[in-house]
C-alpha cells in the first residue's frame, strides 16, 4: 500500500500535525441529510462556527479545531443516541470511502485472502502508515495479537470534553467498517477507555475471535468490495 505523506513518529506527531482528514466532515453531513437532519445540522454548524461546510464541505486535509467543534456539537444537540447513531453512521460512511477511493483493490483482495490473524496485522500495519489522516494532532499506536487495539492519546475530536460514557463513535466505526470487509465480517470495535470519560486515552479492540474458527474465514465469508479507483489508504 502505498503512502502519499510520510507520517510523524509518535513523539512528533502531537506537536507537529495539526490537521484532519476532510472525511470528518463530509460523511457527517451526509449522515445528517440521510438522517433527515438538515435543520439539526444548520444548528450544529453554527454551533460549531463552521456554517460554511454545510455548503461548500472541504475537500482536503483542514484544521482539526472546528472538526472537533463539529463532533462535539453532534453530542450536545442531538439527544445521545441520536448522536452515536449520526456517527455511527458517519464512520461507516468513511470507512466505505477509504475501501472505495483508498486501498488498492489488489491489496483488499489479498487481505481477503489471508487468515483473519495475518490481514489483521496488515491492515494494521496500514492504517497506522496513516494514523494523521483521522489522529490529527493525536498520538497513535496499535497493537497487534489476537486481538489488535488502537490507542489515541490527546484525541483531538473529544479534546477538552468531559463525559461520563464513551464518546468516539467515528473513529470505532472507521475501524469497524474496515476490519469487517478486510478480516473479519465478525470483526467488533469496542471503546474500552475514552479522553472524554478522563481516561489517559480513547482505546479501541478489534475483535473477531467471538465467533469459532473466525479466525479462519477466507473471502467466500468476507464482505463484497466496493467498486471503484483506489490509490491508498487514509481517511482523507
Amino acid at each position: 500500500m502505498t503512502q502519499v505523506r510520510s507520517p510523524a513518529t509518535n513523539g512528533e506527531l502531537h506537536a507537529a500535525v495539526s490537521e484532519i482528514g476532510p472525511n470528518a466532515v463530509i460523511q457527517l453531513i451526509h449522515a445528517l441529510d440521510a438522517a433527515g437532519l438538515e435543520p439539526a445540522a444548520a444548528e450544529i454548524f453554527a454551533e460549531a462556527a463552521a456554517s460554511d461546510w454545510l455548503a461548500h464541505p472541504p475537500s482536503a486535509m483542514v484544521d482539526e479545531r472546528p472538526v472537533a467543534a463539529i463532533h462535539q456539537a453532534v453530542r450536545r444537540v442531538l439527544p445521545p443516541p441520536q448522536a452515536a447513531a449520526i456517527l455511527a453512521d458517519a464512520g461507516l460512511r468513511t470507512g466505505d470511502y477509504i475501501l472505495a477511493n483508498r486501498i488498492p483493490k489488489l491489496a483488499q483482495a489479498v487481505l481477503k485472502l489471508l487468515p483473519a490473524s495475518l490481514a489483521s496485522k496488515m491492515l494494521t500495519k496500514a492504517i497506522s502508515a496513516h494514523a494523521w489522516t483521522f489522529a490529527g494532532s493525536g498520538r497513535f499506536s496499535a497493537q497487534t495479537g489476537k486481538t489488535v487495539t488502537f490507542e489515541i492519546a490527546h484525541n483531538p475530536l473529544c479534546a477538552g470534553e468531559h463525559a461520563d460514557h464513551h464518546v468516539c463513535v467515528w473513529h470505532a466505526s472507521v475501524f469497524q467498517r474496515l476490519f469487517q470487509a478486510l478480516v473479519s465480517p465478525y470483526t467488533r470495535v469496542t471503546e474500552t477507555t475514552c479522553g472524554a470519560r478522563g481516561d489517559d486515552c480513547c482505546r479501541f479492540v478489534a475483535d473477531w475471535t467471538t465467533i469459532p474458527d473466525a479466525a479462519n474465514i477466507y473471502a467466500s465469508r468476507r464482505s463484497t468490495p466496493i467498486p471503484g479507483s483506489s490509490e491508498t489508504i487514509s481517511a482523507r
